[in-house]
């Protein structure tokens, strides 16, 4: 299966990127051996579990800011380990995926239509990992937390202040799909129901039984106008995606998104409808 919202995650790490994970790992059991305590007693202090910490010494995981300085002060590296935050930071997106990520972070507007899946903006950590467990060939399981943990790192848009507009067009289908189970369906939807009450943020939904829809046939697409620079499209259809900055391709991105959002339900009226969803889930 393909996670078709913002997921060029799938592609891999470069290798420069894998050298600089492994070096932190190294880094980070080595103090460990030298404080002289398990890979278990370092997650327990820190918030981790004995996996995620062992997954960071592999290179296999790439820690989080949060990671490397409770690692730091428990295990008095004096700074040390704390000052790989730069360097992690540099390697913390796939190289396929990289580009669109600092356009993300840099962007003024945000506009995305997601007919598939939920939007990876969007998601909750349950609902991309049991995506990416879906994927085929399959992944093993280092692999999919430092895809999950890459995609969670991009939601740190919701943080930015003052915030950009981000609009979300979801397709209803995405809304019922039990990816992952109830339980975790039941999880994305509240967290929708949470970002669309942010102010800069519109959820919107597309119901199935439509019969005008300018989407269909079209894939996925977002729509990111930067603070700096030229507003830029990113489409993607089956094992292929693509960025690009030609005005009029643009033009033919921004018009079909126009209408999609007309044709959809208004934000208010698109928040009802999840309530009811979640209501029915």
């Amino acid at each position: 299966m393909r996670d078709s919202e913002g997921d060029a995650e799938e592609q891999d790490w470069d290798e420069a990127s894998s050298e600089i994970l492994e070096m932190v790992g190294r880094h980070v059991r080595r103090w460990r051996e030298r404080a002289r305590i398990t890979q278990a007693e370092l997650g327990s202090a820190i918030g981790y579990t004995e996996h995620q910490v062992s997954a960071v010494e592999r290179g296999r995981r790439i820690p989080k800011p949060a990671f490397l300085i409770k690692a730091d002060e428990v295990l008095g590296a004096e700074g040390m380990l704390a000052e790989f935050k730069e360097d992690v930071e540099k390697v913390r997106y796939p190289k396929k995926v990289r580009d669109l990520a600092r356009l993300e972070a840099d962007a003024a507007d945000l506009c995305a239509y997601a007919s598939t899946v939920i939007h990876g903006l969007l998601q909750t950590e349950d609902y991309s990992r049991a995506l990416y467990r879906m994927h085929r060939p399959m992944l093993d399981e280092d692999t999919i937390e430092r895809y999950v943990a890459a995609r969670m790192a991009r939601q740190e848009i919701f943080d930015r202040s003052p915030g950009p507009f981000l609009s979300f067009v979801q397709e209803e289908v995405t809304l019922r799909r039990p990816v992952g189970g109830r339980m975790v369906l039941r999880g994305q939807l509240e967290r929708l129901l949470e970002v669309g009450q942010l102010r800069n943020v519109e959820i919107q939904v597309m119901p199935t039984g439509l019969e005008d829809h300018s989407g269909l046939g079209g894939g996925s697409f977002l729509l990111l106008d930067p603070k700096n620079g030229h507003k830029v499209a990113h489409s993607e259809a089956a094992l292929f995606s693509r960025v690009t900055a030609e005005r009029k391709d643009v033009r033919v991105f921004e018009a079909r998104y126009g209408i999609i959002r007309a044709q959809a339900l208004t934000p208010r009226e698109s928040l009802a409808f999840i309530e009811k969803v979640l209501g029915e889930t």
